[in-house]
């Protein structure tokens, strides 16, 4: 896995704490905290669209942060565990990680570069 694969999976991470945060945050420091985390989490995703498929790079940063949102909401915030959500979000990484799969990593010299 190379540099950039790692900015969207660093991304998605930062994701879930956002997406907690716009839930959560009621005062300065965790509206901060939130800002924080948009601003780390969506400039890996563009540094990583950079060099990736842009379209790509999009779908697994939001399956990703899907997933771990959804697990963040079971494991700490009392959601109720349903097998079929849990299921569902597995097919979602599997097209995550088959779209992962079928995407060339490498960037080709052209005449535009």
């Amino acid at each position: 896995m190379n540099a950039n694969w790692m900015k969207v999976i660093i991304a998605a991470f930062f994701e879930v704490f956002w997406v907690i945060g716009l839930k959560h945050a009621d005062d300065f420091w965790t509206w901060t905290g939130t800002v924080i985390a948009i601003i780390v989490s969506f400039y890996l995703m563009i540094m990583a669209g950079k060099e990736l498929p842009v379209g790509t790079v999009y779908a697994v940063f939001v399956g990703l942060g899907t997933a771990g949102t959804v697990f963040s909401d079971i494991v700490f915030f009392d959601e109720p565990f349903k097998v079929a959500k849990v299921i569902l979000i597995l097919v979602l990484l599997a097209g995550v990680i088959g779209l992962k799969l079928v995407t060339k990593d490498t960037v080709e010299e052209g005449i535009d570069s």
